[in-house]
């Protein structure tokens, strides 16, 4: 059994080979009856970083003290030591294995999906694709737009297919563009670029407010 706090690390078997999910229970304290918290946030890790990247960090840690468990995931090819990632449809396909596997453990939880660039759009993609079980909401931490200098190279069709609330923390000088409000969807401006090493826990703090409000608001449903 998971014990509140604890890191431990499960290795999902994928179509492309072994993904890694980093989990954190949330504690219990301060819920009625000592309910168990009933809200899992997966993330995922940018194209060539991992789940040890300091606004990762900080999100975890800010929604272990909201009472938000947490599930870092690494993909298969950041496991086998790769830099470069593979096709979209691999990565999402990976993703959906390491969904499926944790929907066994965390059967009563409402999941959320996050992840931080190339995470994020991996994220926002699987929300359309999941035919299992929808996520409640989305995070995306710095969603590249485009890629710098070609906006014309747009990738804001994958947000804008997102049917669940969404949250984008986005650096106020990130090269890889700026995402527009609308309906549905928040979009937070921290400083910094694509990196947001500065904010990192600004947008911690962000992440689990939002969700805070959020998940409570899916639960008790419309």
């Amino acid at each position: 059994m998971t014990v509140a706090g604890s890191t431990p690390r499960r290795v999902i078997d994928t179509a492309s080979g072994p993904a890694w999910a980093d989990i954190d229970v949330a504690p219990v304290s301060g819920r009625p009856g000592g309910e168990q918290p009933k809200t899992l946030l997966v993330i995922g890790h940018g194209a060539g970083g991992s789940v040890e990247a300091a606004d990762l960090l900080a999100v975890r840690r800010h929604c272990l003290a909201a009472g938000i468990s947490v599930a870092r995931v690494t993909q298969p090819y950041r496991v086998a030591g790769k830099k470069a990632p593979p096709a979209a449809a691999t990565l999402d396909g990976a993703w959906l294995a390491v969904i499926a596997a944790l929907r066994t453990d965390f059967a009563e939880h409402q999941f959320v999906y996050a992840g931080r660039s190339s995470g994020a759009r991996v994220a926002c993609r699987t929300a359309v694709l999941d035919s299992v079980g929808a996520p409640v909401a989305v995070v995306a931490i710095a969603f590249p737009v485009h890629p710098p200098g070609q906006p014309v190279k747009s990738r804001l069709s994958e947000l804008d297919a997102v049917g669940v609330p969404v949250l984008v923390v986005q650096g106020e000088r990130d090269p890889f563009g700026q995402p527009p409000r609308r309906r549905g969807r928040k979009v937070v401006l921290v400083p910094g670029d694509h990196s947001l090493k500065a904010s990192a826990d600004q947008v911690g703090v962000t992440v689990a407010r939002w969700l805070a409000t959020v998940t409570e608001r899916a639960k008790v449903g419309p």
